[in-house]
């Protein structure tokens, strides 16, 4: 979440950054997506991969800018990413009004398998979290003079 954030705040040499990355399950989430592009994180070490060590953090804000999703494990070791996420049909889980391509593409990989999903919209910045086919949380994008990012908990809605 926090890399998400930042990325929705900040994007990436002032432009807006859309991104998803899709955690948990990730040999099964591999299993249902196919590689846009070769793997960059292939043939690393794990522990120079792993999404919460804050040295890769601007690698993972500078890869965000290609296509396709980022595949992480359950310990946030990175699998992949600029991989496409083979989907079920919308009538297998429910969306907001409004989402687009990586947002349905998150529902519906967590739809299938046992993974969360958090999603980084490129036209608002702000960062949803998907379990289960369905939105469970958003996180807003901080606006200059406004208040701070603030979850919605969606579960509830």
């Amino acid at each position: 979440l926090e890399v998400a954030t930042a990325l929705g705040n900040e994007g990436r040499e002032s432009k807006h950054v859309g991104a998803i990355f899709v955690v948990g399950d990730a040999s099964r989430v591999l299993s249902m997506s196919t590689p846009l592009i070769l793997n960059p994180f292939h043939g690393h070490p794990e522990e120079e991969r792993n999404i919460m060590d804050r040295g890769l953090e601007e690698t993972i804000k500078e890869l965000s800018t290609i296509d396709g999703a980022f595949v992480v494990r359950g310990d946030g070791v990175v699998e992949s990413c600029g991989v496409l996420l083979k989907t079920v049909g919308q009538e297998a889980f429910e969306l907001p009004r409004g989402l687009g391509a990586r947002h349905h593409a998150a529902a519906g990989i967590t739809a299938v398998t046992k993974a969360t999903a958090v999603t980084v919209s490129e036209s608002t910045g702000n960062v949803m979290v998907f379990r289960g086919g369905k939105a469970i949380l958003e996180v807003e994008k901080i606006r200059l003079g406004g208040s701070p990012a603030r979850g919605t908990d969606l579960r509830q809605e």
